[in-house]
């Protein structure tokens, strides 16, 4: 299957994404995480993730990061880089690797899964909640915009849980990175370039409590074919694909935080694009919050 297809596949019924090059720290207690991350975790029971933000000193966002609650003051905490170890410094310990991690995505997913660990445990799992069975966790969370889960075993342990997936397509990154741009998620090394701060990226609500300044707003942007006028207000493109869902290309990128949705723009100082809301795909995110049967 191209790319294309396994997009398409996802948004229809389901598809498969190796994930296991994800970075997994492991710490003991919340003093070394409450310092490191942005979220409040006095709330975060055992048993649920959140997302979160890793931020520098001056407030600019490092990388984005699940940590999840293990119980027994134990939690870990997910980015997508191992190497994110030297960042993070002492109080952790590197598990990368030790897991394989496997994202099953789309509104088949909750059906598929329930082939696994049955209908009840499938309606019982929340999002961003995560149960443990049979040897393996499984997580109602994921970055495509769909209803999905991932399922993560100790390595050694994929190619069995592969298998009784086989019916499930094996999606590529480049489907996975389509599939995030329409859902209107951010990137390390893309949205998340080293100097924009929580507001910029529109995820202020994941700092609580502090301010920040902000001198340019991640937006959407529709992409036009054909050249803008020099008079147009500049963005800066980071992300961008040819959507099979809306059948246009779109982008992600930094604009000047007085552009609004409707506003034409000049991206990379040459094509001319809309600016849209985000997400451009189930703007009001219920897909991956829906009934999983």
């Amino acid at each position: 299957m191209t790319p294309r297809e396994q997009h398409l596949a996802t948004r229809r019924a389901a598809g498969l994404f190796d994930f296991s090059f994800m970075g997994l720290f492991e710490f003991r207690g919340r003093a070394d995480l409450d310092r490191l991350q942005s979220r409040d975790l006095s709330a975060i029971e055992p048993g649920r993730a959140a997302y979160t933000l890793l931020l520098n000193e001056d407030g600019s966002v490092f990388n984005d990061a699940t940590v999840w609650n293990m119980s027994d003051d134990r939690w870990w905490l997910f980015t997508g880089r191992p190497k994110d170890i030297a960042w993070l410094g002492k109080g952790s310990r590197d598990r990368s690797g030790e897991h394989a991690i496997l994202a099953l995505q789309g509104p088949d997913s909750g059906r598929i899964l329930a082939r696994l660990i049955g209908a009840d445990a499938v309606r019982g799992l929340r999002y961003f909640r995560f149960i443990e069975q049979d040897g393996m966790l499984i997580a109602r969370l994921g970055y495509s915009g769909e209803l999905g889960y991932e399922l993560i075993v100790p390595r050694g342990g994929e190619a069995a849980l592969r298998a009784r997936l086989n019916d499930v397509p094996a999606c590529s990154f480049e489907a996975a990175d389509s599939l995030r741009i329409e859902a209107g998620y951010v990137l390390f090394d893309r949205e998340i370039d080293g100097r924009a701060n929580p507001c910029e990226l529109g995820l202020e609500r994941l700092a609580p409590g502090r301010n920040f300044a902000a001198t340019r707003r991640l937006v959407g942007l529709e992409i036009e074919d054909r050249y803008a006028s020099d008079e147009l207000p500049a963005a800066r493109l980071t992300s961008q694909c040819d959507s099979p869902t809306l059948e246009r290309g779109i982008a992600l990128g930094f604009a000047a935080t007085e552009v609004r949705p409707g506003d034409f723009v000049r991206v990379n100082n040459a094509y001319l694009a809309r600016v849209v809301s985000l997400p451009f795909y189930d703007p009001e995110r219920l897909r991956a919050r829906g009934a999983p049967l």
